[in-house]
């Protein structure tokens, strides 16, 4: 259950506490003998009996054992509770949860994770490809049961139609930590037995759910508030495009999202692990809750006494559709057939297992006709008290006639400045119509019931403001060809995409990336040019399309540097996508980009008018390598022109990582803690280095004889290398290419590295002939050697200490901040394997600051760990602009983080999706 933008369950009346599907108590005296009594709760929507427990239990309510045979079991959503705890009930039953909320949100399905979680739906456990999990918020749910789940994901940006009021906890029920302590009464209230305890999925604090509504119902966001993007800072219109489209999440489940209503008969039985084996006498009826369902064939089984009242069934019926409304306003018609069950008709179908061919009768759960009846219209503003007011409705009752009286609740007026909309809020759509004033409301609820009793029960009113909010879609387009004007890059959106040019409009081109940003005035045409792009080439190179959205940076607090995340989910084996996960729940995800789907460019545009930011890079070197050049060649476009990078390393090296002290690799730390020490790290400057490749055939005496290939540029951080350390990172390269399935973890790919090396330790190439070196224009004579290493940092092949630590009169101390680069050689796979040791360092060459090389033949070069065969020809080496802007985790914060771990108080509820 979850409490954004909700309405707060009242405290109900104990004397009068109410079941998802009550019978008078005159009725329960006609009940058959096997119908169980149910007990009354002080939670809404629970139908709570008496079970006898066959197997060691917990209570939902306060995680403690059960002790004894005896437990209370909710029909409906399978809560399990000690008897002393139904009177102190605060968790709603699932059949009500979409009743309390105030403004729907979708969620964005996806694949689940490795850890042990329980639906939020059927409350059991969620085992395998069977379960889904949203990827925003912390919602789980059994494939079967995500129809039945409610759009009650977080609010993460501004939205057109629907004001969010004041910025409230988005409490989640269960899946806790086993470690989180309750907020009001300081007890343990985490659970990996059951799904019990409740947590905020913006400042993340943890209660139990007797005491959450005890807690100040404002959020302060928590310890992160200071680098996470306001959901009321981001404005995004995003009508007619699906929430993975808003957030840029490519990953696919194995499931078919768009279809996971369509299940199979066989996972709609109810999960009932906790109870005895069925009673003998039963029987499965398939029931299905409208039209929509017997056209897909989607229903659920109902197990019955086969000598059961109908009344009896259709309550039955109603629980396993998770729909809280009272039996005698329903009735079952069998499908096919004319049969009509009123409510003393006796289902009685013992003639024999020869009369159910198919494995049960199929029966058709219809709501009687109703002649008037009482709506519920939500205010589709912020509004302080009840989150809607009720009106009556007949049958001559219009979206017209139904206003005045609304408005009149709600101390409005002027009828002509306010409609009724319809809003259909299932958990993947959230879908929105306007009702015309002539609308007939009960013809509109038979309908919709006639369709689907489900859909009925997800289906609300609201009335809002006749405003035309001005449409502006942004889309980000990318693969184009670059380094061209914005004229050319106009004509081949409009030759390519058949974009209409009074709606759509280049706001920003990113010439040297390829990219360009648009602005759409329309929902309809937006979706079509989206759509488009991703099936469109040009010149070969298919086009990427990303919804982008705007920044309102004018609405951010003083204090609030918010953090850009750029995670790499193919590096670091499943850590990549399991920290892409993390982030985006612990942060805005608006605020987190999957670097795979659109490069750095999509991020970077997106806070290109954010005064203040910093970066959070989460991959290897080569990736921290690509965002600080795509930010170097985009940076005049950016208002905060240096944000300083942090790094989280995913790689097999990771020795920019290292000397930074964020670690040589990721291991399951806790993500909220990397989010700590970001907001704690120091700033520190680093050189970067432009690397011109310009290849030329050079003959013996050394004159040039013409170009081979266009010169190229390079950016270097780390190092760059020639000869046997170079020709080591091309076969693994290669060898990667070939099997990339094979290379998901450091210590696999270290271990192809040392086969690699072993393959060259007789290797000779005499790299002294071959090459003529120049630093800071004076020649420098080489040594007998293999290969020659240029080091910007003191960390060179996964943390190894080429230039040594021993003091030296002729060269200064290596600094990454100094303007010099050291030149280092090695004499071959031997020398480098003690390097890597400790036992010995590489062999001084100079420091300087401009590098000119002469290469006479085709030589192995590598750049930062990213290999190739370079021509003969001349390498300059000289600074790259302005120096980068680095962050390094404070040592202070490394000792903190060290014992925090120790600590199960610090560890925060991330945890548990992070640390794979």
């Amino acid at each position: 259950m979850a409490d954004s933008g909700r309405a707060r369950p009242a405290d109900p009346d104990p004397a009068d506490g109410r079941t998802a599907s009550p019978l008078a108590v005159k009725k329960r005296a006609q009940q058959s003998p096997g119908v169980r009594p149910k007990y009354r709760s002080s939670a809404p929507g629970h139908c709570m009996k008496r079970v006898t427990l066959t197997k060691p239990t917990y209570c939902h309510s306060c995680s403690d054992f059960i002790w004894g045979l005896i437990g209370f079991l909710c029909e409906v959503c399978n809560f399990m509770c000690h008897e002393k705890c139904l009177k102190t009930l605060r968790s709603v039953c699932s059949c009500m949860s979409p009743a309390l909320i105030r403004v729907p949100v979708a969620h964005c399905f996806g694949r689940p994770g490795h850890k042990k979680r329980f639906c939020c739906v059927c409350r059991k456990q969620t085992e395998g490809s069977s379960a889904l999990r949203c990827e925003v918020c912390e919602l789980h749910v059994h494939a079967d049961c995500a129809a039945f789940s409610c759009a009650d994901c977080r609010t993460s940006h501004l939205d057109v139609t629907l004001e969010q009021d004041t910025f409230h906890h988005h409490w989640r029920e269960g899946n806790l930590a086993s470690a989180a302590r309750c907020e009001v009464c300081r007890r343990s209230c985490g659970s990996s037995d059951v799904m019990a305890g409740m947590r905020c999925e913006w400042c993340g604090i943890t209660s139990h759910a007797a005491c959450y509504l005890s807690v100040p119902p404002e959020c302060t966001l928590g310890r992160l508030r200071c680098m996470l993007l306001h959901p009321a800072c981001v404005r995004l219109h995003s009508r007619n495009f699906s929430k993975m489209h808003c957030y840029r999440i490519t990953e696919s489940c194995s499931h078919d999202l768009d279809n996971f209503d369509d299940v199979d008969s066989s996972s709609a039985v109810p999960k009932d692990g906790q109870l005895a084996a069925p009673e003998s006498g039963k029987q499965s009826l398939k029931v299905f809750d409208g039209d929509d369902a017997v056209k897909r064939g989607f229903f659920r089984l109902v197990s019955i006494f086969r000598a059961t009242r109908n009344e009896e069934v259709v309550e039955a019926a109603l629980r396993v559709f998770y729909l809280p409304d009272e039996p005698q306003d329903y009735e079952l018609h069998e499908l096919g057939g004319a049969q009509r069950l009123h409510s003393d008709d006796i289902l009685n179908r013992n003639s024999g297992p020869d009369n159910r061919k198919d494995g049960g009768d199929a029966w058709l759960l219809r709501a009687k006709p109703r002649d008037a009846e009482v709506i519920k219209v939500y205010a589709g503003w912020p509004r302080s008290g009840p989150a809607f007011v009720s009106v009556s409705v007949s049958k001559s009752s219009t979206a017209a006639s139904v206003l005045p009286e609304v408005l009149s609740q709600l101390d409005r007026q002027d009828e002509d400045a306010f409609s009724l909309m319809e809003v259909c809020m299932s958990s993947k759509q959230v879908q929105r119509q306007t009702l015309s004033p002539q609308e007939n409301i009960v013809d509109k609820l038979q309908e919709i019931r006639k369709a689907s009793l489900r859909q009925m029960n997800q289906t609300r009113f609201y009335i809002v403001e006749n405003k035309k909010p001005e449409v502006e879609v942004n889309l980000l387009i990318g693969g184009l060809p670059p380094l061209l004007t914005k004229e050319e890059y106009v004509q081949l959106i409009q030759e390519h995409l058949t974009a209409k040019s009074h709606l759509v409009t280049i706001s920003h081109f990113y010439a040297s990336q390829g990219a360009v940003a648009l602005q759409v005035s329309c929902f309809s045409e937006a979706e079509r040019v989206y759509m488009l792009a991703k099936d469109a080439a040009v010149n070969d190179k298919t086009l990427t399309s990303l919804v982008v959205p705007e920044i309102e940076h004018i609405r951010l607090g003083g204090g609030v540097c918010p953090l850009l995340v750029f995670v790499n989910p193919k590096s670091g084996g499943l850590k990549g996508r399991e920290l892409l996960y993390s982030f985006r729940k612990l942060l805005n995800p608006h605020q987190v980009f999957d670097i795979s789907n659109g490069g750095p460019l999509a991020g970077l545009h997106t806070f290109r008018e954010v005064p203040r930011f910093r970066v959070l890079v989460c991959g290897g070197d080569g990736t921290v390598g690509w965002v600080l050049g795509v930010l170097e060649a985009v940076r005049h476009k950016l208002v905060c022109r240096e944000p300083p990078i942090g790094i989280v390393p995913l790689g097999t090296g990771n020795d920019l990582a290292r000397i930074l002290r964020w670690g040589a690799g990721y291991s399951g730390e806790d993500p909220h803690h990397i989010l700590v020490s970001v907001d704690e790290a120091d700033e520190v400057l680093m050189d970067r280095w432009t690397i011109l490749l310009d290849a030329q055939d050079i003959s013996e005496d050394g004159k040039d004889n013409g170009f081979l290939e266009p010169p190229k540029i390079v950016q270097m951080n780390n190092y760059f290398g020639l000869g046997i350390d170079a020709e080591l990172s091309l076969d693994f390269h290669q060898a990667r290419e070939d099997d990339p399935d094979k290379f998901t973890s450091r210590f696999h790919n270290k271990g192809v590295y040392v086969k690699v090396g072993l393959q060259k330790i007789s290797y000779t190439r005499s790299l002294h002939k071959e090459l003529q070196l120049q630093v800071d224009a004076q020649n420098v004579p080489l040594p007998n050697i293999e290969g020659l290493i240029f080091l910007n940092i003191p960390s060179w092949g996964s943390g190894a200490d080429l230039w040594g630590s021993e003091a030296d009169g002729r060269h200064g101390k290596p600094s990454i901040d100094d303007g010099l680069l050291e030149v280092v050689g090695v004499t071959g796979v031997v020398h480098m394997g003690q390097v890597q040791s400790g036992m010995r360092s590489g062999i001084r060459i100079a420091q300087g600051n401009y590098i000119r090389l002469t290469v006479s033949k085709p030589i192995p070069v590598q750049v930062d760990g990213e290999p190739w065969i370079q021509p003969p020809g001349h390498i300059i080496i000289s600074a790259a602009g302005p120096k980068v802007r680095m962050l390094r985790k404070s040592k202070q914060k490394q000792k903190k983080s060290s014992a925090g771990v120790k600590d199960g108080r610090s560890e925060s509820p991330s945890s548990r999706d992070g640390g794979h």
